[in-house]
């Protein structure tokens, strides 16, 4: 009977008091029926019984994750063999067996390892010499069903040696699973007969093929799950880095070497000791991280998801500290370990081809040496290692060698940098050192996969500690999908994406302007430190606005460099800001962000850096809409800095403007042009362009040509991502209101609305919706349903409130963990003609209409509103005048506004039990 090692096995289960149960049983005088009712209520009592002292020992003990699963494994084995050995004895009783009869009963795959976790599958093999006998069938079959009735899961085959030997030799996952193949009990003859064939017919001379197998089956799981070990909520089995990565290094060790443990690694060469350290440091991680998932969710789970990362880190006492929560801190722990499986894959995958003389995964290329260094195979390594270790600046050298001559580095090399990382400190002060960095950094070729070797070397965060800082920093929201050093060197490779002109059609204007700044080695410094002073406590701008005054001069930047560098780091965020939060049509936005900026230098840099720094924080954040705001913001910045919002430019513009839709109606009679053109207060003609202009004029002649109370007109923008819905009815108060709720009923998103009262006393507003499914542009019925969802609300044949709170939320479940504090900010400084409202919240569905119910309950008119969401954060814009068209000065009046809207945003967050009945 096999054995592990385990801590008083007999708390878990008494397996001798389990058969003496057992053999009672069977003397009873009872119907089989009736037997097997007792048998299965006696398995439940010991298995319930042993499987709660794991738990507790896990839970309570604090019992690592591969003590838990091994303890799993006893017992499990103990139950099954106990089983085996009542139905072989008291239920199918034979005096002596055939050869043909014979049964061995195997545990394969993981189980078969020794290593099963609370709800995971029970792998059997019921072997057997030849083909199936009456009297096999009969025994795996009651076994089966006990099994089952447990409430187990048990994955099962019933083969002879020779099926075992076939199928492995054809399907690679048969072959894997049967690698693993342990004997529980019965004959024990049979197993050995077993392993000795498959050892020489399965694996004697296939070594090669299983190796580029698995890990051809690796990258395309890799491929799969998005190739990333940086995912929001990672699958700790079989995501990049996680626990299927340690087991596909482990069955080719074991198909290779035979070992079944790997300490016995180190002996044979292909580790060292602290290699094989580190790699059963990293599965006890991940076996505790996932049999607390197990736990916690009653199931066999393997997504770390967010209401799971928040009560697992509680579970293993990752309290909060300054500047980073528990649960972050916790995650941080998390990706650091899928960091070093990564580096244990690399290392010992390459030690592998290199031990068993395998073609390298690279290319071959002549041998070259540079110095200390030889280039053979396609990898670059060092000559003499005590030169390389008695001057550290090779350290660099050897990466910017990698880089230059675009070769992989030697997993040795690799290993020999790692095991000596401190010396990399003593490189901080020196010049030539930073200079390697510098170039490094700035290089056309691939500075995004020389910064993530030296990342994953570990050679980064030891060069540039402030970077080592925020190195597997997880931020526990769902806007941010990477780390922030990944997000980093994501943002580094975009930029050069950039400037080669990858993203042209994506970014024209900064593709563009890229290649017209002054100070491009400050743009990428800027992009390396944008975020560097995360997790520090306090704005990571301005914190990291003065780690920039202070590395600057140690990479080698001029003094201008990094005041370039500090003022775009303390300003990173400000372009965002006032492209997504901001009325850009408002002079006063543009007024006072050209005054920010101050030279087209400065805003060319900001551009760049916005939009590499947006398009690295996720692959679904970026959007045409977004691009348009910022393209906008950056023409009309540019015509500021240039002298172009004058008071007297202003006027110009509205007379030109009008011109120009009196050009695009040439086909109207004067009269008719003159009418519409006095529809328009001089803020419409600067709000939109002549073509949306011409629109809205046949728009508006249509409607009061047929004498329509509502006209409403969607027309889908690709370029923007966004459809455009226009609407022209009789304005009242609360219409806008009203109207954003009659979209959210659709499970649309607003993310921009311009709110028109023209002259005739009418309401044009228009609204640039988003439609999470992509339906909209395209399917009719659903524009249909659009325009009568407006329709029915206005006309009062909807109950809105009834039915936005009937919705579901539109963010998952497991997200409701994510707390968003309220918060209200009322502005009177960023606009000479409008009060600014800053809303922000959890998103759900119908907050905006909430938001802008609350407003109007208020007497407020609402000119325009800008949403963006972030994750579940949502932060509403609006421009606001008060009943008779003027800001809102009146200290009183201010806090009413305030205070009204954080106690609507208070109502909103608690559970709807809760909340007061709406009136």
């Amino acid at each position: 009977m096999p054995t592990h090692a385990i801590r008083h096995p007999r708390q878990i289960i008494d397996r001798k008091d389990l058969v003496i149960r057992l053999d009672d049983l069977a003397e009873r005088d009872l119907k089989p029926h009736e037997k097997r009712k007792e048998l299965l209520a006696a398995l439940k009592d010991a298995y319930r019984r042993g499987f709660d002292e794991v738990k507790r020992r896990c839970l309570e003990d604090r019992a690592n994750g591969s003590v838990t699963v091994r303890e799993h494994c006893y017992l499990m084995d103990q139950l099954i063999v106990t089983l085996y050995d009542y139905v072989t004895r008291h239920v199918f009783i034979r005096g002596s067996l055939t050869k043909g009869e014979h049964l061995s009963l195997m545990a394969v795959g993981g189980y078969g390892r020794g290593e099963l976790c609370p709800y995971s599958d029970l792998d059997l093999l019921f072997l057997l010499p030849y083909k199936s006998t009456p009297y096999s069938e009969q025994v795996v079959e009651y076994m089966l069903y006990i099994l089952w009735d447990l409430g187990l899961k048990v994955g099962h085959s019933t083969r002879s040696i020779d099926e075992c030997i076939r199928l492995a030799k054809t399907d690679i996952t048969i072959r894997t699973a049967l690698l693993e193949a342990r004997w529980l009990w019965g004959d024990k003859a049979l197993a050995e007969e077993f392993r000795q064939r498959y050892r020489a017919e399965v694996i004697a001379g296939s070594g090669a093929g299983f190796v580029e197998q698995k890990l051809a089956e690796r990258d395309a799981r890799h491929d799969r799950l998005g190739d990333s070990r940086y995912v929001l909520e990672p699958n700790v089995k079989e995501d990049k880095g996680g626990l299927r990565d340690l087991h596909t290094l482990y069955w080719i060790a074991k198909y290779l070497y035979g070992i079944t443990d790997v300490r016995e690694l180190v002996d044979l060469g292909v580790l060292t000791t602290p290699t094989a350290r580190l790699f059963i440091k990293a599965q006890t991680f991940l076996w505790t991280v996932r049999c607390h998932l197990h736990y916690l969710t009653n199931r066999a789970e393997d997504r770390l998801t967010f209401d799971a990362q928040k009560a697992i880190a509680a579970q293993l006492s990752y309290t909060d500290h300054a500047g980073a929560a528990g649960v972050e801190r916790f995650m941080k722990h998390y990706f650091l370990i899928a960091k070093d499986v990564g580096d244990l894959t690399r290392v010992f995958c390459a030690v592998l081809e290199e031990q068993n003389k395998r073609k390298p995964r690279f290319s071959l290329r002549r041998k070259k040496s540079i110095g200390n260094f030889v280039i053979d195979g396609g990898r670059i390594g060092v000559k003499d290692e005590a030169a390389f270790l008695a001057d550290p600046i090779q350290f660099l050298m050897l990466f910017r060698h990698a880089q230059t001559q675009q070769v992989d580095i030697h997993p040795n090399t690799l290993r020999l940098v790692t095991e000596n990382l401190k010396l990399v400190s003593r490189l901080r002060p020196n010049p030539a050192a930073n200079a390697l960095f510098l170039e490094m950094l700035t290089d056309e070729r691939d500075p995004e996969g020389t910064l993530r070797q030296l990342n994953e070397a570990g050679v980064f965060g030891r060069f540039i500690p402030e970077f080592g800082h925020v190195v597997a920093q997880m931020q526990y929201d769902m806007y941010h999908v990477y780390t922030t050093d990944e997000h980093t060197i994501r943002a580094i490779g975009i930029l050069r994406r950039i400037e080669a002109g990858d993203l042209k059609d994506e970014l024209p204007v900064a593709s563009q302007v890229v290649h017209t700044v002054q100070s491009r080695r400050a743009l990428y410094a800027a992009v390396m430190m944008h975020d560097i002073a995360k997790g520090r406590g306090g704005d990571h701008s301005e914190l990291g606005a003065d780690i920039a005054r202070k590395l600057g001069p140690r990479l080698g930047l001029t003094p201008e460099e990094t005041e370039t560098v500090s003022w775009l780091v303390l300003h990173h965020l400000a372009m965002t800001r006032v492209a997504f939060k901001r009325d850009i049509d408002d002079p006063q936005t543009i007024l006072s962000f050209a005054q920010l900026v101050q030279s087209p230098e400065r805003l060319r840099l900001l551009l760049v850096l916005t939009c590499v720094d947006i398009r690295a924080v996720g692959p679904k954040v970026w959007n045409n809409w977004k691009a348009t705001l910022l393209r906008e913001l950056y023409y009309r910045t540019e015509d500021a800095l240039s002298g172009g919002l004058s008071a007297e430019a202003r006027d110009i513009r509205v007379t030109r403007a009008k011109e120009a839709v009196r050009t695009a109606l040439s086909g109207w009679v004067p009269e008719r042009i003159d009418w519409f053109l006095a529809l328009g207060y001089p803020s419409y003609w600067l709000a939109y362009d002549t073509a949306t202009q011409a629109l809205h004029a046949r728009m508006v002649d249509a409607a009061e040509a047929a004498k329509a109370p509502l006209t409403v007109d969607i027309r889908p923008l690709k370029s923007s991502d966004v459809v455009d819905v226009t609407i022209y009815t009789s304005d009242h108060p609360g219409l806008f209101a009203r109207l954003t709720g009659a979209i959210s009923l659709l499970g649309c998103s607003i993310v921009d609305a311009k709110i028109v009262t023209l002259t005739n006393g009418m309401a044009l507003d228009s609204f640039s919706v988003h439609d999470p499914q992509g339906e909209l542009p395209v399917n009719t019925d659903k524009q249909a349903r659009l325009r009568k969802s407006v329709e029915d609300v206005l006309t009062g044949r909807t109950n809105l409130r009834k039915e936005l709170a009937a919705k579901p939320s539109g963010l998952p479940s497991r997200t409701q963990v994510f707390t968003v504090p309220p918060r209200v900010i009322v502005d009177n400084a960023l606009s000479k003609t409008h009060t600014i409202l800053e809303v922000n919240g959890r998103d759900r569905p119908g907050f905006l209409y909430s938001v802008a119910r609350t407003i109007s309950d208020l007497g407020l008119q609402i000119a325009s509103a800008h949403i963006s969401t972030y994750g579940e954060r949502v932060v509403d814009v609006f421009y606001v005048k008060d009943v008779f068209g003027m800001k809102i000065d009146h200290p009183a009046k201010l806090k009413t506004i305030r205070t009204t809207l954080m106690e609507m945003l208070q109502e909103l967050d608690r559970p709807a039990g809760a909340r007061k009945k709406a009136g």
